[in-house]
């Protein structure tokens, strides 16, 4: 009888342990097939945040993650400069970012932060990642924020 017990308390063991392992390895393969919902590059506002109502006059805060910031006129790979593009359509990838207007803001030495003046109403910001020839990095480098403005 006693062996009886210990050779059903050894199958018992090995059963869950080789469960455990089965399953601890299965997961592990399959979490390192999947990707990251983020992605690796992009920009974002760290302010204002989308649906934020601000004063006529109020602070831009612009991010990157996964690139670097370089002035205009340097062509290094995975670098660039802000764009911020108030009411405006996306610029498609490759296309030059227009200057010479209001509504097209270009922070060709680098800038991170800004003051924008606006008049009331609700506003849409997008901030769009170019290279040092101001061409875009299109819609994987852009994002939209709707703001009010009082």
């Amino acid at each position: 009888m006693k062996n009886f017990a210990s050779t059903i308390t050894f199958k018992y063991v090995l059963i869950v342990f080789t469960s455990i392992l089965l399953f601890t390895a299965s997961t592990g393969i399959l979490a390192y097939g999947k990707k990251s919902a983020e992605p690796e590059q992009s920009v974002y506002f760290v302010e204002p945040a989308d649906g934020a109502t601000v004063s006529q006059e109020f602070n831009v805060v612009m991010g990157l993650k996964g690139m670097s910031i370089k002035p205009a006129g340097e062509m290094v790979e995975n670098t660039g400069h802000h764009h911020l593009l108030i009411n405006e359509k996306p610029i498609a990838k490759g296309e030059v970012v227009p200057a010479g207007s209001p509504t097209h803001l270009h922070f060709g030495k680098g800038q991170t932060e800004t003051t924008v003046t606006l008049e009331p109403g609700q506003h849409t910001l997008m901030l769009q990642f170019a290279d040092g020839a101001h061409q875009s990095y299109g819609e994987t480098m852009r994002a939209t924020i709707t703001i009010t403005v009082e």
